[in-house]
């Protein structure tokens, strides 16, 4: 989806993270003098495209609701983050959507907006310890199960593994994983043999998996809890992604869909970052307006390979 030409997005320090409107990698929707209710959208990061499909969804329904939507990029920091949440719990904020970038070092600045009665939606991870008014994600268990399925078939049900973790303490890496790991186990002649957190980053996956590869040589198939990890590892391994070695992702990226068709990538769980958005920016509104809203709300998540990518294609 293409971003209003009305939103502005601004890049400053943390320091600066104290006041809303500079807030790190702040946005807003349509119009500056937007009269709707004022909702936060604080994210995790932008530096992912994942995430930017998701802040786009939430933008077009933000627009189309006449929300003031404010977005705010964490970039990965906990204690930016909470600064960001801080400044929202401060300001005239009606409601907050929340993606973490921990789901425990977020607790305690979702915990300060509930108490002042200002509603707080979490989407794509959890917060642990907190008094969320909703939770809109993908299943990550059972995305985690498919991958391990799709990853057993590519492999022809045996040979080694590698592991690919997301950023520690997350609910969507843990999830990921803990499905892989229930999934994978359901084949006796497939071992994992390394898991490494690589932070849901291409770049650090790309080191992650040649120093893990240069320890395992015989690895036959990788798993990746994110498309951005799949395409490092994919990088990593050359021409062997797709021929020796079989690599499953997660989230159903642009860039993931063009590597399974191009045969370098074999399947990756998709997510709808765009409709997690879209959900989040609805349950918002429903909570300032004290409409009843459901304590969970799951997006289904779908297994795309080379037989159904067209169906996906972006």
């Amino acid at each position: 989806m293409k971003s209003s030409s009305f939103r502005r997005i601004a890049a400053v320090t943390a320091t600066a993270a104290l006041i809303l409107a500079g807030t790190t990698a702040c946005g807003r929707g349509s119009g500056d003098q937007a009269s709707g209710p004022k909702v936060v959208l604080a994210i995790s990061t932008l530096n992912n495209p994942f995430f930017v499909e998701l802040r786009d969804g939430a933008q077009a329904a933000a627009d189309e609701a006449g929300v003031d939507l404010y977005i705010v990029d964490a970039q990965n920091d906990s204690a930016t983050q909470a600064n960001q949440l801080a400044t929202a719990a401060a300001g005239s904020t009606k409601a907050v959507i929340v993606n973490p970038v921990d789901s425990d070092a977020a607790s305690a600045s979702v915990n300060t907006l509930t108490a002042a009665n200002i509603p707080v939606v979490g989407v794509d991870r959890t917060v642990n310890d907190a008094d969320l008014t909703s939770l809109v994600a993908s299943d990550n268990v059972a995305g985690g199960k498919q991958a391990a399925d799709e990853l057993a078939a590519a492999m022809g049900e045996k040979g080694t593994v590698i592991s690919l973790q997301g950023v520690s303490g997350t609910s969507a890496s843990r999830d990921r994983g803990a499905g892989f790991d229930e999934g994978i186990a359901a084949y006796p002649d497939i071992t994992v043999v390394a898991e490494q957190t690589a932070n849901f980053d291409r770049a650090s996956a790309l080191d992650v998996t040649t120093n893990l590869l240069q320890a395992n040589p015989g690895v036959t198939g990788i798993f990746a809890e994110n498309d951005e990890m799949a395409l490092g590892a994919i990088q990593a391994l050359g021409d062997r992604a797709g021929s020796e070695v079989m690599v499953v992702g997660f989230d159903g990226t642009s860039d993931g869909l063009t590597a399974i068709s191009d045969g370098s990538l074999y399947a990756t769980v998709a997510q709808q970052p765009a409709e997690l958005g879209k959900l989040a920016i609805e349950l918002a509104v429903k909570a300032i307006n004290g409409d009843k809203v459901e304590a969970t709300v799951p997006v289904e998540v779908v297994s795309v390979t080379k037989t159904n990518v067209g169906d996906f294609s972006k």
